[in-house]
């Protein structure tokens, strides 16, 4: 994967996560999904918000 590929990965996830989340009525909640998300995709058996 090369760096536009990488760039491209990202932008779309910030629109998913901006349509997944557009519902949170709390803005600091709507900002910890992207994080949430990204967290769940990453390698590793166990999976937190931490």
């Amino acid at each position: 994967m090369d760096a536009y590929e990488v760039n491209r990965a990202r932008a779309q996830l910030a629109l998913f996560v901006a349509d997944v989340f557009a519902s949170v009525p709390r803005k600091d909640q709507r900002a910890k999904g992207d994080c949430y998300l990204r967290g769940l995709m990453l390698d590793g058996r166990r999976k937190s918000i931490q």
